[in-house]
């Protein structure tokens, strides 16, 4: 089985190939049923035949071990107990050396530059205790492609051992935050999942907010005050072109793609009240979703394009609503049952379909929370003096969103930071960026 990765971000490209053996194996984590134990896994040094090599592989490693050991269900070993070395592994693996150091998987590989100069890299997942091969695959890239090449094995690997799809190749695009309290100044950037190669997209000389990816990647929409009026734009990441979307008389904001990438939905601001749009990209023909005196904003589709919702005080308070994705059969989804005083904000449906995120606040403390679509089900994930925007993994099971700290009496403090979450409400990590970081969007696995 062949099939070819096409990676426009980094100019070039994988071509994957599964290795033959044996990969019928009961080694699982089991992640439907909340915290689960980390499973001890050896990630080891990729054999190399020269320095170089070497050096790329033990780094490929590196990366394997981090994105699987930041998904909290996985442990890596320290390389410090491994008994058998790279080179040696290469004349068979001595299960018996693993089993001495409690790794109950196992990932070995090679790595070598071709002729041609691109990188051919292969590894195999193991499990220790069984001794059978679990998956084997091999990669040919260009050499800057290395780090996708492992966010692809870890990919691979989470997959096989928990049975849902992985989320390591990814990237984040947020709103960058450098300068006093007083005068922000908000950039577009986009980083890989784990932080690396970092980009500023914009260059601050405009306030930014609420960047969205498009289906394909290859887009970000999102809400820009340049030349001091707000709208919504497109940035283009191929080429760097912004484009505006419509000439509407108020403000527009809080846009967000259609599965398809046809279309956007915006909320347009004018006469003291907020109703939602939808533009057609292919026409640039505008729709009106819905019409009152209250304000409606942040829509977001279902992952089939049926359903909208989207936050709204038209019953009083701000609270969730879902509607057709025409804008009819609108109905509330949240009733404050633990709370009659908290509102709801920022919803989001999940890649999957059965849960819609959302941040939710009371006079004291912000939540990020989920519930199924039908309002059932509300748990909350994560607290704090601010948190806000949750974003989804593509997978359905991590949640991204942005936190602040509270400022002390002297004005100290109040550094936004990116975390992640796992769907059961543990594992909260921050995303490590070089500045202060809010509003994250979760790009679709890269295609």
């Amino acid at each position: 089985m062949i099939r070819r990765l096409f990676v426009p971000f980094c100019g070039f490209a994988v071509l994957l190939v599964l290795l033959a053996g044996p990969a019928k194996a009961d080694l699982q984590i089991d992640i439907t049923k909340g915290k689960a134990e980390p499973l001890p896994i050896a990630v080891t040094p990729m054999f190399g035949g020269n320095p170089a090599d070497s050096q790329l592989g033990s780094d490929i490693a590196a990366v394997v071990a981090a994105d699987l050991e930041r998904s909290g269900l996985f442990k890596p070993v320290d390389r410090k107990a491994f008994i058998q070395t790279p080179d040696s592994m290469q004349q068979g693996v001595r299960f018996a050396d693993w089993k001495l150091i409690n790794a109950q998987a196992l990932v070995q590989g090679k790595v070598e530059k071709a002729a041609d100069g691109h990188l051919h890299v292969e590894f195999r997942l193991w499990d220790v205790f069984s001794e059978q091969q679990m998956i084997g695959q091999a990669f040919n890239a260009q050499p800057q492609g290395w780090r996708r090449i492992a966010h692809l094995i870890a990919d691979s690997v989470y997959k096989r051992i928990t049975g849902e799809d992985g989320y390591f190749d990814t990237q984040i695009v947020y709103v960058a935050e450098t300068g006093p309290q007083t005068k922000k100044i908000k950039r577009l950037a986009v980083m890989d999942q784990d932080g690396e190669n970092h980009k500023f997209l914009t260059d601050g000389a405009e306030l930014v907010l609420t960047p969205r990816f498009s289906p394909n990647q290859r887009e970000v929409t999102y809400m820009s005050y340049y030349n001091n009026h707000p709208r919504v734009y497109i940035l283009h990441l191929d080429t760097g072109r912004r484009e505006l979307l419509g000439d509407f008389p108020g403000m527009t904001f809080a846009p967000r793609f259609s599965p398809d990438g046809n279309k956007v939905l915006m909320s347009l601001a004018e006469n003291g009240a907020t109703n939602i749009y939808e533009m057609d990209l292919r026409t640039r023909q505008s729709k009106r979703l819905t019409e009152g005196a209250w304000i409606d904003t942040s829509p977001c589709y279902s992952p089939d394009g049926a359903q909208i919702t989207f936050n709204s005080d038209r019953g009083g308070s701000q609270q969730l609503y879902v509607m057709n994705a025409d804008g009819g059969n609108a109905h509330r989804i949240s009733f404050n049952k633990d709370d009659g005083k908290a509102a709801y904000a920022t919803p989001v449906w999940s890649p999957r379909g059965d849960l819609i995120a959302f941040t939710k606040f009371n006079s004291s403390e912000f939540y990020i929370g989920v519930m199924n679509p039908d309002g059932s089900g509300e748990r909350a994930l994560a607290r704090g003096f601010i948190v806000e925007g949750p974003t989804w993994a593509p997978n359905g099971r991590v949640l991204a969103y942005w936190k602040q700290n509270q400022t002390d009496q002297a004005g100290r403090g109040g550094a936004t930071k990116l975390y992640s979450i796992d769907l059961t409400g543990y594992n909260e990590r921050q995303i490590v960026t070089p500045v202060d970081a809010s509003d994250p969007a979760w790009s679709p696995l890269i295609p």
